[in-house]
């Protein structure tokens, strides 16, 4: 019975992975929270972009691009100088910060999923 048992997890997980390899080379959502600068609709699988925080996207990396030296912090404190806020309306610490120049190609249209790589259904905010 144990035995049986575990050959049905391990078919249930294939079949999973499976699912998830295959959104993942048609560019889906995989689900989960959105990343910053997108929202996603209750019961939609698509992202779309959040006008307000997208602001903060491209102005972080015009920052970044602008001022190339700078540190996260820096860029973190200059987010804050401006006024941009979180999602929970806190402000910018170095790690948000870094989150998001990490996911420079997911704002640019391109979805990342293990070694997968493929245009997203989600319009680039950058």
């Amino acid at each position: 019975m144990e035995l049986l048992d575990q050959y049905q997890r391990l078919e249930i997980a294939l079949k999973l992975t499976e699912g998830r390899n295959k959104k993942a080379k048609e560019g889906g959502y995989a689900g989960g929270r959105a990343t910053f600068g997108y929202t996603k609709q209750k019961g939609e699988k698509e992202l779309i972009i959040h006008n307000g925080h997208a602001e903060v996207v491209k102005r972080l990396f015009e920052l970044k691009h602008l001022h190339r030296k700078w540190s996260l912090s820096r860029l973190a404190e200059a987010l804050n100088k401006e006024g941009y806020q979180t999602t929970q309306g806190k402000a910018f610490t170095k790690v948000q910060v870094k989150r998001i120049l990490d996911r420079q190609s997911f704002y640019q249209g391109i979805y990342t999923y293990g070694q997968i790589q493929a245009n997203g259904k989600h319009e680039a905010i950058i």
